[in-house]
C-alpha cells in the first residue's frame, strides 16, 4: 500500500544541525532495532559508526524481526504529474514481494512522503529502502540524516534509475548510489547489451552473459570502477552513448556494502517497459534478497581497495642471483612453494660472449629458485648450463633460447619430479648454428629445495636453429590425464618479411632456413611452432594420447610426413599455456610479428593472440592471424613479389623448406587478437574472404583492448576452491574467468574475460572483460613487466615481474603475491533475516 503524501516543498522545510540530529537519530534507532528487525552491521566506508549503547550490544535477533517489508520512496523535486515509471516499479516490486519461496517473500509500502526517514519507529520496520524518484534535492538535512542512520544501523538500499540524480549536494548519497550522471546523457530509449559478468551474485545469476533489452543508458560523470562491485556493463559499440559515454567499461549495475548497510544500484529502469521484462524482474528481485538480508552476496571481489600487491623477493646481492634470475615461468608446488626459473641471461655486471669462435658463446645459467611461503626464504635449487644468455645470432644482440619452462609432475609429493624445458649449452654445433631443445625430467629434495641434476631424464629432444634470433615459446601445462603440454615458438626470425608473414623462404645457414616459418610453425613434421601433448610414463619415456593434430604416420606423395606429439599447430611464439583441469581445455597467447600497421599488398599488421584450444587445430601461423585473415604468399626465385593470398580453410604449404604436408588442416579462429591500432580489428572482405587491409576501414570488436609493444602473457583459468580455508584466497566471483595479459602495462590488456562455451572452440570473441591493472598493479613500482602468473594453492595470485631490462636482471626483477583481504559475502549468517508470519 502507498502512505499518504505530506512532503513539503524543499524551501519551506526546517533547517537544523544534520550532525546532531544524525546522533540523535541513531541513538533513538538502535534503542528500537529489537522491535525494528535491524541490526548494527560492520561500517564499510569511511563514516564512523556511533559507538554502541548497551541496548545495541544486546541485540541478538537477526534483521526482518517477524516480517520482512521493502519502502520504496518515489518522492521527487520535479514539478508535475507521477512519472507512470513510479507506478510500474511500485507494482513491479509489490508482485515480486509476493513471489518466489515463502521464505523469500515480503511485503511493501510506497510513499513519497520524505518525513518518513525522520521516523525512526517508521522506517526502523523496513529491511531495505527502495528509491523509485525522479531525482533532485528530495531530502532535507534531517531526512537525509535519518537515511544514514538507518544504513549504518545495517539497513539495505536500492536505487533505480534516476536516483542517482537525487540529493546532487550529497557526497554521502553519492557514496550510497555510487555515481551520478554525466551531463547530456542519452535521453532516448536504444537497445543495447548488456554484459553480465557477475554469475553469482542473486541479481545477475540467472541472466544471459549478453543480455539485450531497450532503456535509457545513463553516462557517468566519474566510472565507479574499482570502488564498487560492478555486477553488470552495458557495450557502448551496441547503441549510440554520445560525446560523454565512458568507453569499453561502462557500468550500469553494481553494489558496495556501504556505511553499515547494502547499497545496490542499477542504471536501467528507465522505463515503463522495463518492468515487464521477465529478465529485469529478476534483476530487481536478486538486488531487493540481498539488501533485505534474505540471501548472501558478495559486492567486494571487484573492488582493488580489498587486494593486497606485495613483493616476495629482494634484489639479489651484487654479482650474485641469490634471490632470482632473468624471470622466465613459474609454477606453485601443492604445497604451496613457488619455484620458478631464469631463462639464462646475467646481471650487467657479467661478461656476454657473442663470437661464434669462442667455445662460451652464448653460454648462459639457467637457474631454478624456489620460494617457501613458511619462512619467507628463498633457495637457488640448482643452475643448468644453457645456450640462452644474450648474445649469438645474426642480429649479435639477443638469443631466446635458454631456461624456457618448468612443471610439476602431478605426483609431485610423491615422487618430487620436475620437468624442465631447456637448450643446453653443451649440445650446440658451433659450425651449423644448431642446438637441441629438449624437455627433462629431474628430482628435487624437498627437504633442502635443492635440484638433483644428476637425476635428469630427457623425455623428448628436437633440433634448433640457432644463427638467428627469435621465438623459443617455453610453457608447460598438465591435464587431468597426466597429459604434458609443451609449447614451442617458430624459431624463425623475425626480419626478412617487413615485419608481416615470416615467410621468406630465402635466408639460410649452412641449408637451414631461418625467415621461413613454414618450415616449422606452418610444417607438419617438425617440432618448432606448435603446442606439443605427450603423456609421461614413469621410466623417463613418453606415449603420444589419443586425439592429437597427427598419429605420426600420415604420408603423402612427395614424402610429406607428421609428427604426432602436435595437438596445435601455427603458433609463433607461445610463451605461456595454461590447461584447467576441470575442462581439460586448453588457453595459450603467442606473440605476433612486427608489423606496425595492416598492408593492403602484404596482410594484416603484427597481431598478438590468445586462443581457447578445444581440441587439436591449426592455429594459423604464417598462413592466417586473428580471425582467419590471410597473409600473401611469397616465395622463390623472388620473395618480394606477392604472389596469392592464403587460403585459410585450405592452407597449402608449398615452401621449398617444407619436409611435411602440403595439404594443412584449415585454420580455427582465434578469440582476441590485437594490434598497435586497437582490440580485434577487422576489415570489409570481398568476395573471396580477403580483407582490405585498409586502416580508415578497420573496425574494432574488442573495443577494450589497446595495442603498441606487445607480448602475450597467457595466464590462468580460476578455479574457486570453497574447501581452501585461506581467507586471502580470490573470490567465488573470478571462478572461470581466463586471466590475460602482456609483458608490457601501458595501454595493453591485463584482464579477466568471460567466455562463451557454445563458441569459444571456434573463435568466439570474449562475452565480458574486466580490467585487473588496479588489482595487480601496473607501474614502475609496481608489477610492470609481466612475464608469467598463475594461482597457487591457498588460492593467491603469483606473479613474475621481468624487471626493466632486457636479456638480463636487475633489481626490479621479482616474485609479487596478490591477496584477496576483502572478507566474504554478508551479511554474515547469523544476520541473515529470518522470514516467518
Amino acid at each position: 500500500m502507498r502512505l499518504t503524501s505530506h512532503q513539503e516543498p524543499t524551501h519551506l522545510r526546517g533547517l537544523s544541525t544534520k550532525g546532531t540530529t544524525r546522533r540523535l537519530w541513531a541513538a533513538a534507532l538502535t534503542a528500537g532495532v529489537l522491535a525494528a528487525g535491524l541490526l548494527s552491521g560492520p561500517t564499510a566506508s569511511a563514516r564512523p559508526v556511533p559507538e554502541p549503547s548497551p541496548t545495541t550490544m544486546s541485540i541478538k535477533s537477526p534483521p526482518g524481526g517477524a516480517n520482512v517489508r521493502v519502502l520504496i520512496f518515489y518522492g521527487s523535486a520535479a514539478a508535475g504529474d507521477e512519472s507512470p515509471v513510479v507506478n510500474a516499479g511500485i507494482e513491479t516490486i509489490e508482485k515480486i514481494g509476493l513471489t518466489g519461496p515463502a521464505n523469500q517473500r515480503f511485503k511493501i509500502e510506497a510513499t513519497d512522503d520524505a518525513s518518513v526517514f525522520t521516523n525512526e519507529k517508521k522506517l526502523g520496520r523496513f529491511n531495505s529502502v527502495v528509491f523509485l524518484t525522479g531525482g533532485g534535492d528530495v531530502l532535507d538535512p534531517d531526512e537525509e540524516a535519518g537515511l544514514e542512520a538507518y544504513m549504518e544501523a545495517g539497513g539495505g538500499f536500492v536505487g533505480i534509475h534516476d536516483a542517482a540524480r537525487a540529493e546532487p549536494y550529497s557526497e554521502w548519497f553519492t557514496g550510497l548510489v555510487g555515481a551520478r550522471p554525466a551531463a547530456n546523457s542519452p535521453t532516448s530509449v536504444q537497445r543495447a547489451t548488456v554484459e553480465v559478468g557477475d554469475r553469482l551474485h542473486p541479481a545477475t545469476k540467472d541472466l544471459p552473459v549478453q543480455w539485450k533489452r531497450p532503456d535509457q543508458w545513463l553516462n557517468w560523470a566519474k566510472n565507479p570502477s574499482g570502488e564498487v562491485h560492478t555486477v553488470a556493463r552495458v557495450r557502448e559499440s551496441t547503441y549510440q552513448p554520445g560525446a560523454n559515454g565512458n568507453g569499453s567499461d561502462h557500468p550500469v549495475s553494481w553494489c558496495r556494502d556501504y556505511d553499515g548497510g547494502r547499497s545496490f544500484y542499477t542504471g536501467m529502469g528507465g522505463t515503463v517497459s522495463s518492468y515487464d521484462e521477465t529478465d529485469f524482474r529478476a534483476h530487481l528481485r536478486g538486488a531487493l534478497l540481498w539488501t533485505t538480508r534474505l540471501v548472501q552476496a558478495d559486492c567486494k571481489a571487484t573492488i582493488t581497495g580489498n587486494y593486497k600487491a606485495e613483493r616476495l623477493t629482494q634484489p639479489n646481492q651484487p654479482g650474485q642471483s641469490d634471490q632470482i634470475g632473468e624471470p622466465h615461468g613459474l609454477v606453485a608446488a601443492p604445497d604451496g612453494r613457488v619455484l620458478y626459473i631464469g631463462r639464462g641471461g646475467a646481471d650487467g655486471s657479467q661478461p656476454v660472449i657473442t663470437d661464434w669462435n669462442d667455445p662460451d658463446v652464448g653460454k648462459g645459467k639457467g637457474q631454478i629458485h624456489v620460494y617457501d611461503p613458511k619462512t619467507g626464504k628463498v633457495t637457488l635449487a640448482g643452475e643448468l648450463t644453457v645456450f640462452g644468455n644474450k648474445g649469438g645470432g645474426d642480429e649479435l644482440t639477443k638469443v631466446e633460447e635458454g631456461l624456457l619452462g618448468i612443471e610439476l609432475d602431478p605426483k609431485f609429493e610423491q615422487n618430487s619430479w620436475v620437468y624442465l624445458h631447456y637448450t643446453p649449452h653443451s649440445q650446440i654445433n658451433r659450425d651449423t648454428h644448431m642446438a637441441e631443445r629438449r624437455v627433462s625430467r629431474f628430482t628435487l629434495d624437498l627437504a633442502t629445495d635443492k635440484l638433483d641434476l644428476g637425476s635428469e631424464k630427457v623425455l623428448l629432444k628436437w633440433p634448433v636453429q640457432i644463427h638467428s634470433c627469435c621465438h623459443a615459446g617455453g610453457g608447460m601445462t598438465w591435464d587431468s590425464k597426466g597429459n604434458l603440454y609443451v609449447a614451442t615458438g617458430d624459431n624463425n626470425s623475425s626480419g626478412f618479411s617487413g615485419g608481416y608473414s615470416g615467410n621468406n623462404p630465402q635466408p639460410n645457414y649452412k641449408g637451414v632456413s631461418f625467415a621461413d616459418a613454414r618450415r616449422t610453425a606452418g610444417n607438419t613434421h617438425n617440432l618448432n611452432g606448435k603446442i606439443l601433448r605427450i603423456h609421461p610414463e614413469p621410466d623417463g619415456t613418453y606415449t603420444l594420447p589419443e586425439g592429437n593434430l597427427f598419429t605420426g604416420k600420415e604420408t603423402a606423395e612427395g614424402g610429406g610426413k607428421t609428427r604426432g606429439e602436435i595437438y596445435a599447430m601455427g603458433v609463433r611464439n607461445p610463451a605461456r599455456i595454461f590447461v584447467d583441469k576441470s575442462t581439460d581445455i586448453l588457453y595459450a597467447g603467442w606473440v605476433g610479428p612486427d608489423a606496425g600497421q595492416p598492408s593492403p599488398i602484404w596482410g594484416p599488421a603484427k597481431y598478438d593472440t590468445f586462443a581457447v584450444i578445444t581440441k587439436a587445430s591449426n592455429r594459423g601461423w604464417p598462413y592466417c592471424m586473428g580471425n582467419k585473415q590471410p597473409y600473401r604468399d611469397r616465395n622463390l626465385p623472388d620473395p618480394s613479389q606477392p604472389l596469392g593470398w592464403y587460403d585459410c580453410d585450405h592452407p597449402k604449404n608449398e615452401s621449398p623448406n617444407n619436409d611435411g604436408l602440403v595439404n594443412l588442416p584449415p585454420v580455427t579462429g582465434n578469440n582476441v587478437w590485437y594490434s598497435p591500432q586497437g582490440g580485434g580489428p577487422d576489415y570489409p572482405r570481398d568476395a573471396n574472404g580477403v580483407p582490405s587491409y585498409k586502416q580508415e576501414e578497420a573496425t574494432y570488436r574488442l573495443p577494450w583492448l589497446k595495442g603498441g609493444g606487445q607480448a602475450a602473457m597467457n595466464g590462468p583459468v580460476y578455479r574457486y576452491d570453497a574447501a581452501n580455508a585461506n581467507a586471502t584466497k580470490w573470490p567465488a566471483y573470478w571462478d572461470g574467468k581466463w586471466f590475460i595479459g602482456d609483458f608490457y602495462d601501458a595501454d595493453q590488456p591485463r584482464n579477466a574475460v568471460l567466455m562463451d562455451p557454445a563458441t569459444q572452440g571456434d573463435g568466439g570473441l570474449p562475452v565480458h572483460s574486466e580490467s585487473l591493472k588496479k588489482i595487480v598493479p601496473i607501474g614502475n613500482d609496481g608489477i610492470k613487466n609481466l612475464m608469467d602468473w598463475k594461482f597457487g594453492p591457498d588460492g593467491s595470485l603469483y606473479v613474475l615481474d621481468y624487471g626493466r631490462g632486457f636479456f638480463t636482471s636487475d633489481s626490479k626483477s621479482a616474485l609479487w603475491r596478490v591477496t584477496y583481504t576483502g572478507g566474504g559475502p554478508t551479511p554474515a549468517a547469523d544476520q541473515l533475516a529470518r522470514r516467518t508470519e
